[in-house]
């Protein structure tokens, strides 16, 4: 199996979860710009988009968006899903409300908007990661074991600071716990972040 991604590029949620999960898989870097990977190949070949994250799995099948690829690393690992009945629900219902309302938002800091355009996208992110902040069940979104919607969460909380948005104070501790796991901080390195 194989991760595409683009260092710092949302891609990032999905490496980490990858190396939450303990599952065994090369990465390689893609120029999103130019759609080449680190090794030439034309990524459109691969996926069509044009854009990360794609994960190439061994039965020959591609997957792409943040939401199905996280889905289905969390079902190789029951851990990165919240238990109950409705656990796959509440996975779900999170990975969505991030990427439709939280990574989405943030086009304007990313397409060369500007500064108006910037502080109102600047402000309805605040707003819903105050939300997410005020529904944390512990440590992490669902309580004290991390899921594949956190490793998302976290991705959205480095593009905030890269952008100089003030996350509520509980989600600034959140991304520091987050920052100090060993998932984290190998696919951070495997992408030269750090």
């Amino acid at each position: 199996m194989k991760l595409y991604y683009s260092p710092g590029a949302c891609s990032l949620a999905d490496h980490i979860a990858l190396h939450q999960a303990g599952l065994s898989f090369e990465h390689e870097k893609v120029d999103l710009k130019a759609k080449r990977t680190a090794e030439g190949s034309d990524f459109t070949a691969i996926n069509p988009k044009g854009y990360v994250p794609t994960l190439t799995l061994d039965s020959g099948e591609t997957l792409t968006e943040n939401v199905a690829i996280l889905d289905w690393i969390a079902h190789q690992d029951g851990a990165l899903k919240p238990s109950g009945p409705m656990g796959h629900t509440r996975l779900l219902e999170a990975l969505a409300f991030i990427s439709t309302e939280i990574h989405k938002s943030f086009k304007p800091f990313f397409a060369g908007a500007g500064e108006e355009e910037k502080r109102k996208a600047g402000e309805m992110i605040l707003k819903r990661m105050g939300y997410l902040a005020d529904t944390m069940k512990g440590d992490y979104l669902f309580g004290s074991e991390v899921s594949a919607a956190d490793c998302y969460l976290f991705v959205m909380l480095l593009w905030a600071g890269k952008n100089e948005l003030a996350v509520p104070a509980k989600l600034v501790a959140y991304r520091d716990r987050m920052m100090e796991l060993p998932s984290v901080r190998t696919a951070m390195t495997h992408e030269g972040l750090i």
